[in-house]
């Protein structure tokens, strides 16, 4: 990435916010910062009774949210891209669910003073979920303060969120249905959900490579040129060692246009040859043909890696299929 940039994740009460930064971090080589809200004293007396004990929850809240954001954003983006777990505004959006009257005028007053000297996210992944899914997923982590929640309260806070972000216009935002994806069981779920990101972000979305890649090029080059047996996998692990030997870019859209340049070798090669046939004359073009195929598998390697795809087990499946196919000739 170019810049830095601090990516905030929101959403209601167990949809997933914490669990999805912890997982993007390694994928945008970013720092957290998470939202330290068991350190709230009134939290759990606040689930219990919430009119009771609303305000002293809300202003602690508020205090703990502007102290993370002050001190923490400004000298982690100076370092690099940071993720969050939480917005400095969802706290006027339990505010205004959870206090009413002249509380609520006060915490107003304390909100827009403090509000001036926190920084905007680039972007704000909102995650949501249905009510339903929401009150499984609480149930499953089973937090102690959390196994009297009020579904009510869920349902409500849900429909807050909502009308919250439909109006929400002061920094780009993503939306993210969570009800039918699981980015923890999943790795394709998470692929795709940090590709929506880069995408809002302007970035160019990211390349799985090949799992259990050969660290080094020494071990790949003893797996392929020393094996009496070698496997297409084999050739695939060698091509990403050698990439990171040599520092070659990796990057998918870049070599599927050197692919079609090799293509196009193949091809002069061939009418070549071709020509030759027709004027009577004996093509040879043997070492240039076997040359340009080589160079055509080398970059089919190289996509399949960048794309994470295995193209040993690929090509079997594909070939299986085919196998089971009829042709009109």
């Amino acid at each position: 990435m170019s810049r830095n940039f601090h990516i905030a994740i929101e959403g209601v009460i167990g949809v997933g916010k914490t669990t999805l930064a912890r997982l993007l971090q390694p994928v945008f080589a970013a720092e957290l910062l998470l939202e330290v809200f068991e350190e709230n004293p009134f939290l759990g007396s606040f689930y219990a009774d919430r009119e009771r004990y609303a305000f002293q929850t809300q202003l602690f809240f508020l205090l703990s949210r502007y102290h993370q954001q002050h001190h923490t954003v400004p000298a982690a983006l100076s370092r690099g891209t940071l993720i969050s777990d939480y917005t400095f505004a969802k706290d006027s959006l339990f505010a205004r669910l959870n206090l009413s009257g002249d509380e609520l005028d006060m915490y107003r007053q304390v909100h827009d003073t403090l509000a001036e000297n926190i920084l905007q996210p680039d972007l704000i992944v909102y995650l949501r979920a249905d009510t339903d899914v929401l009150m499984e997923r609480i149930a499953v982590r089973d937090r102690s303060y959390e196994r009297g929640m009020d579904r009510n309260y869920i349902d409500e806070l849900g429909r807050a969120y909502e009308r919250f972000f439909a109006e929400y216009r002061a920094t780009p935002l993503l939306t993210i249905d969570t009800n039918h994806i699981n980015y923890v069981q999943n790795p394709d779920d998470l692929i795709q959900v940090s590709n929506q990101v880069r995408s809002a972000l302007g970035l160019l979305p990211s390349q799985p490579a090949l799992l259990s890649i050969a660290p080094t090029l020494v071990e790949a080059d003893r797996a392929v040129f020393a094996k009496g047996q070698r496997r297409l996998t084999d050739l695939q692990r060698w091509h990403l060692a050698l990439d990171e030997e040599k520092g070659f870019l990796q990057d998918i859209y870049f070599n599927f246009i050197c692919l079609m340049g090799e293509v196009g070798e193949l091809g002069a090669v061939l009418a070549r040859n071709w020509r030759s046939h027709a004027a009577g004359k004996e093509g040879d073009e043997q070492a240039a043909l076997r040359e340009e195929l080589a160079d055509c598998l080398a970059y089919l390697l190289k996509l399949a890696n960048y794309a994470g795809i295995d193209l040993e087990e690929a090509y079997l499946e594909k070939m299986r299929i085919n196998k089971s196919r009829e042709w009109k000739v």
